[in-house]
């Protein structure tokens, strides 16, 4: 079932990805393949491959949104906590179930609670406002989708820009002051932002690179939970999160089994 946080800074972010997307589109379209390409089979290539990259960045990001992260269902009936309430932090630790006292329900191992969704996340890692959602055990690998597409883009639109820049042979260039003042401008904004969103999903796909082969999450390892250093191949590691499948699957935005759960899955305390 489809997932979606009423949360404004969420919804905001959501917003302020998809105009950044669409204007890098404009940008490159109108201002730079239009008129450094222009009657070129080039411009048809740029065009294309651009935009595809744009269509796996969106079904990436919106499996990221909507996809179920990893909520630990509600038990069914209310439990009562009271005898376990006062050991629960010395029994906490890796391979053992927890209580959340917040959603008064068991939890299993490495789920902690989010208290912007309100509820306990499989092996959170932490709640991103880019996609609205936690990232979890069920969508991390479409959020390094995401990560990778965004990156992909910025370097791709950085690199026309800079070719539009240095040709010295471009007839369809416009000769018009305005115009071409407004090219230049909106050639400085797209840069800027290239740059800008490139070198911060690069630091966080760092970040997440570096937390899946240490397999230790951004929560474990704030709180210093004592988990030790995984001794797993990082091949094994990253197939845990992106799937068991061939490894070009790893890029696409399907669902292809990480870590042998299935999102659909249920079990009941």
């Amino acid at each position: 079932m489809p997932v979606f946080r009423k949360d404004p800074c969420g919804i905001i972010c959501v917003f302020v990805t998809y105009a950044a997307v669409f204007y890098a589109d404009y940008v490159v379209t109108r201002w730079i393949i239009l008129t450094s390409f222009y009657d070129s089979l080039w411009g048809s290539f740029h065009l294309v491959v651009f935009n595809i990259i744009i269509g796996f960045l969106s079904a990436a990001h919106m499996r990221a949104v909507l996809s179920d992260p990893g909520i630990v269902p509600l038990p069914q009936s209310r439990i009562d906590f009271s005898d376990y309430h006062a050991k629960e932090r010395s029994e906490e630790g890796e391979g053992n179930w927890t209580i959340c006292n917040r959603c008064e329900a068991y939890r299993p191992p490495r789920a902690h609670h989010c208290r912007i969704c309100n509820r306990c996340i499989r092996r959170m890692d932490h709640h991103c406002p880019w996609i609205n959602n936690c990232v979890g055990e069920w969508n991390q690998k479409y959020f390094m989708q995401f990560l990778i597409y965004v990156g992909l883009l910025s370097g791709y639109a950085a690199s026309l820009v800079v070719y539009s820049w240095t040709t010295t042979d471009c007839p369809y260039c416009p000769t018009d002051l305005l115009v071409k003042q407004s090219r230049v401008l909106h050639s400085v904004i797209l840069m800027l932002e290239s740059l800008l969103f490139g070198m911060f999903v690069l630091a966080i796909m760092i970040d997440q690179l570096s937390a899946v082969f240490s397999d230790e999450t951004a929560i474990e390892h704030v709180k210093r939970l004592g988990r030790h250093r995984s001794r797993k191949p990082r091949m094994t590691l990253l197939s845990e999160i992106c799937g068991r499948g061939p490894i070009f699957m790893w890029f696409l935005p399907c669902h292809n089994g990480p870590r042998g759960f299935e999102p659909s899955s249920n079990y009941h305390v």
